[in-house]
């Protein structure tokens, strides 16, 4: 485990796996790092590092310290760490469960279930919450995450991600509202050259990237060739998108 990964470097770097777990795998707010290639990693760091990669929620802690680290991380440690997360294989580590009533939450850093325990609507939101939150707290590498999304979300997902929403009407083809996501991230959704996995990972984190992307706030050279992919995107579509490919195997 590279120094950087494992300790940081006071006072501005702090250690990768802290946040995002030393096996790469990741929680909601963070992201997972395991498997991305080496060189999607490098390009990150540096986007963060340029101002081209920004949060649409200021208020939100991770991308705002993902930016403080990437202004101060040199190339080398970049370079170190990503060669470090793709060495592993991200592993099966999200359960995804359609339902309309799921638990009421609160902000610990994720998103934890409130005491006593209380049910809620699930409305249009995705709710991703740890398995077992001690054993979450402790970083344990077996210890994975539930993310509950709403009924129906992930067949409509399916249609979107397999199809771009393309539609038979009268015999003509009607376009959908963005296109096969499995041209560029593969048939199986694991990643295809320098272009990042997506299968199987935080579905959470995947409607932020999507979101960011539609409003400008990530501009790097692989966020410019989503751009028309997710124009014409609505909320309800992001979160159908991350709910199908969080339920396909990584």
């Amino acid at each position: 485990m590279p120094e950087i990964v494992k300790n940081g470097r006071r006072p501005d770097v702090r250690a990768c796996g802290y946040c995002h777990m030393p096996n790469g795998q990741g929680r909601p707010e963070n992201g997972p790092l395991a498997g991305l290639p080496a060189a999607y990693f490098i390009q990150q760091m540096a986007d963060f590092k340029s101002g081209a990669r920004k949060t649409s929620e200021p208020r939100m802690g991770p991308p705002n310290a993902m930016i403080a680290i990437g202004k101060a991380a040199t190339e080398e440690e970049a370079e170190a760490a990503a060669e470090y997360f793709a060495s592993f294989q991200f592993k099966p580590w999200i359960r995804v469960v359609e339902a309309a009533n799921v638990p009421k939450t609160r902000v610990s850093g994720m998103l934890i279930p409130v005491e006593p325990a209380a049910m809620e609507p699930i409305g249009q939101r995705i709710i991703e919450v740890p398995e077992n939150v001690a054993r979450t707290e402790l970083r344990d590498p077996r210890s994975g995450f539930i993310a509950y999304v709403p009924p129906g979300s992930i067949k409509q997902g399916a249609e979107l991600v397999k199809t771009g929403g393309d539609k038979v009407v009268q015999g003509q083809i009607a376009r959908g509202n963005t296109v096969q996501c499995g041209i560029c991230h593969g048939a199986d959704l694991r990643g295809l050259g320098n272009v990042p996995p997506i299968a199987g990972r935080s579905p959470s984190y995947t409607v932020r990237q999507l979101y960011d992307m539609q409003k400008g706030n990530r501009n790097g050279p692989g966020a410019q060739l989503m751009k028309a992919v997710v124009a014409d995107l609505s909320l309800d579509d992001m979160i159908a998108i991350a709910a199908y490919t969080a339920s396909q195997a990584p």
